[in-house]
């Protein structure tokens, strides 16, 4: 069942990357979703290189207490924060095959707020 699951999400995922390029003006958003974490990576697909990384691990330790939406959003906000020393401002958002639902959604919300632009 869970490898029938896996194997759907990454169908939809190639579907996705085929249509969606991240450069080095406009990097690609993308998020990964694991049952206990998210991962978000700013990647520049031209020359395969990972810019940012941020997962909800490097949340401080007092801030733990909330929920795993809440942590996504804190999450897209930390994204942006550091895109915006990077100077990056736009980006492409790529859902990872997820549906844009539940914490998929708060790391998109939390990068728009932090003042990235897809």
């Amino acid at each position: 069942m869970v490898l029938i699951k896996q194997k759907n999400r990454y169908k939809r995922h190639n579907r996705l990357r085929a249509k969606i390029f991240g450069t080095a003006k406009r990097p690609r958003l993308c998020v990964f979703r694991s049952i206990k974490y998210i991962y978000a990576q700013l990647i520049n697909d031209e020359e395969g290189k990972i810019i940012i990384v941020v997962d909800d691990r490097k949340i401080k330790k007092e801030e733990n207490k909330k929920t795993k939406t809440d942590k996504a959003k804190e999450v897209g906000r930390l994204i942006a924060k550091e895109a915006q020393i990077k100077k990056i401002k736009e980006i492409i958002f790529d859902r990872g095959g997820y549906k844009y639902h539940g914490r998929v959604k708060a790391v998109a919300e939390g990068a728009r707020e932090g003042g990235l632009i897809f």
